[in-house]
């Protein structure tokens, strides 16, 4: 059983040297695996010598499959990861390094003088210089042998509530346990080829990157600029034979909502995983009939939890009016499901996802406050110490046991009495086949419901189709039509803004 992430780089590279392990979009991009397992031990013997160990690293890159190697470096150095991005806003950005105060960035040629302007003070490493360094196999063998289970691979910062961002800090027990699971549920082998679409400083990423290694996979870094182009994308995936994707919704229904899929079909693909949202029934329908040959599988879980703890294979048809459950934990996972009076809620009633057993992350880096605030003392074990992860998602279990997400706890509202869920309004409006699109938030300071969607459909027939869909109490008080839904970095309907532009519109 390995117990530290490289183990399995050690395996692969062993057992399929000359394989390509990460590729990009020119042939000249591409890593082998032992190309990967060269410069991350060459990256690994210069962190050890400039005194660095069981500390942060960033790694401040473009999205390359050389970010990986680079990720992989810091590991062998004995560190823990933290990736960022151009795409971050410069503020957040500043609160990570104030928060973490790093000795050292891991940059390239094409983010380096960006990273001269950060406030910091610690050193700027290239790249392309550091995997130069002749790897020191003693010092190396020190490095992992000083290393347990439990220290931490990686930190990968989620919004806060606050405005501060949180840094989730997972180990080597959490991430193994994670890739174990996930590379079994999905059927993972030496074959299979990945088209990575999650930015890369999101732990979404962790789907496709670290299982390659344990198998020997393939995993091609889409370029976050094709995105905007689905035939692209289609294209991208045709030519490099790509069978496996683990993407996010939004990207999925990208494909779907604008009709790409009628016009090339990417024949290959065998496994499709979805995770981040509730995927529309009436664009995973158009998903399941182009590709009857795929097996589709619907993934939850948050960054707290290492990625994804829950998963569900679509094996039956989905009424429109249906969620696609997200089912059951893996081995080594527990889910509980708890009232507002911390007791187990009753078959069918609704209770707190949280989460217990060995997917708990490590907590939020030089934040004990809020880790202390979400990873809580287990209310039904008074026996012994037991941290579950409370996920502020809303669930229940349907009549075969499986587990449907209902709502996150801050979408759920009181509005003329009654309690609403918002994500139910979104359902029922995605139902309706003009509709790409849609997301809904509450203004709770004039107490209204406000819609906003993205379709060929006027604001005021839509109100007349969901007059005939929805409870009157539950009827949106103002439809906003748009151009394109925002979306965060990770592919969900980025809310927040969406709030910040309708207070904006409504206070002019």
């Amino acid at each position: 059983m390995q117990n530290h992430i490289l183990d399995y780089l050690d395996e692969t590279a062993l057992r399929v040297p000359d394989k390509l392990a990460f590729g990009g979009v020119r042939d000249e991009d591409g890593l082998t695996f032992s190309q990967v397992n060269r410069h991350s031990r060459a990256i690994g013997t210069h962190i050890l010598a400039k005194g660095l160990f069981k500390e942060p690293v960033v790694v401040f890159m473009n999205r390359h499959p050389s970010t990986v190697a680079a990720f992989l470096g810091v590991l062998q150095g004995g560190c823990y990861y933290v990736p960022i991005d151009e795409e971050m806003p410069r503020v957040r950005i500043d609160l990570i390094f104030k928060n973490l105060n790093p000795r050292a960035v891991i940059c390239d040629e094409s983010t380096v003088d960006t990273a001269r302007t950060f406030d910091f003070h610690g050193e700027l490493w290239l790249y392309g210089d550091l995997i130069r360094t002749q790897a020191d196999d003693t010092a190396l063998a020190g490095a992992r042998a000083g290393m347990i289970d439990t220290d931490p691979v990686y930190v990968y910062f989620t919004s806060g509530s606050t405005g501060i961002p949180k840094g989730v800090a997972g180990s080597h027990r959490a991430l193994i346990n994670y890739i174990e699971q996930l590379s079994e549920v999905l059927g993972f082998q030496e074959d299979t080829v990945f088209a990575n679409q999650t930015p890369l400083y999101f732990d979404a990423s962790l789907k496709d990157i670290f299982p390659t290694l344990k198998v020997g996979a393939t995993a091609y870094i889409v370029p976050k600029t094709m995105f905007k182009f689905p035939m692209q994308v289609l294209d991208f995936l045709i030519s490099h034979e790509v069978n496996t994707l683990c993407w996010v919704v939004s990207a999925l229904t990208m494909l779907s909502a604008f009709g790409a899929l009628t016009e090339k079909t990417p024949t290959a693909l065998r496994t499709v995983a979805f995770v981040g949202e509730v995927f529309p029934i009436k664009q995973f329908n158009i998903w399941k009939r182009t590709l009857p040959q795929v097996r589709f599988t619907n993934l939850y879980g948050p960054t707290e939890g290492t990625g994804v703890c829950c998963y569900y294979h679509v094996e039956r048809e989905f009424a429109m009016d249906e969620a696609i459950p997200i089912g059951r934990p893996f081995k080594n996972t527990d889910i509980l499901l708890l009232t507002d009076q911390n007791t187990p809620a009753a078959p069918g009633e609704q209770g707190e996802i949280c989460i217990r057993g060995t997917s708990l992350s490590l907590g939020y880096i030089n934040d004990p406050e809020r880790t202390a605030a979400s990873f809580v003392q287990n209310p039904l074990n008074h026996a012994y110490p037991e941290r579950i992860y409370r996920t502020g998602d809303i669930g229940r279990l349907n009549e075969d046991g499986d587990l449907i997400f209902v709502s996150r706890k801050d979408y759920q509202i009181k509005h003329m009495g009654h309690r609403i869920e918002l994500g139910e309004i979104e359902a029922n409006v995605n139902m309706l086949d003009a509709i790409r699109s849609s997301g809904c938030i509450y203004d709770s300071e004039k107490g209204k419901i406000v819609l906003f969607y993205v379709g060929d459909i006027s604001e005021k027939d839509l109100m007349q189709d969901l007059k005939q869909k929805l409870q009157r109490y539950m009827l949106p008080n103002t439809i906003r039509q748009l151009e394109a839904m925002p979306l965060t970095a990770t592919g969900k309907i980025n809310r927040v803004l969406l709030k910040e532009n309708y207070k904006k519109e409504r206070n002019r």
